[in-house]
């Protein structure tokens, strides 16, 4: 499959992916993620491994992209959940131990 990441072309397979990450070991995942085999590789590590350019030379979203287009499961960052805002009198409530309930 050809695809442009970084405005360069690259003429990717699945089968080329899987090659050139055998023996990468997965760096901790922080953000969007691709299961290649059975470990989950960052998205940029992934880019890195398989363009050969440096990871500010293109974004996760164009990796994510290939990666999906590929057949390779990726994921997203989970979104955080709204905090509750609490009002003066619980927040002073929270900070002397006693939550109030409103």
């Amino acid at each position: 499959m050809r695809c442009v990441i970084a405005r360069f072309p690259f003429e990717l397979t699945k089968g080329g992916v899987l090659e050139s990450m055998k023996g990468i070991k997965p760096e901790p995942v922080t953000g969007e993620s691709v299961i290649i085999g059975r470990r989950h590789y960052p998205v940029k590590q992934v880019g890195q491994v398989i363009t050969r350019q440096d990871r500010r030379d293109f974004s996760a979203a164009e990796v994510l992209r290939a990666m999906a287009q590929l057949g390779f499961t990726c994921r997203a960052v989970p979104k955080a959940a709204p905090l509750g805002i609490l009002s003066p009198t619980q927040h002073a409530s929270a900070m002397l131990g006693t939550p109030v309930t409103v």
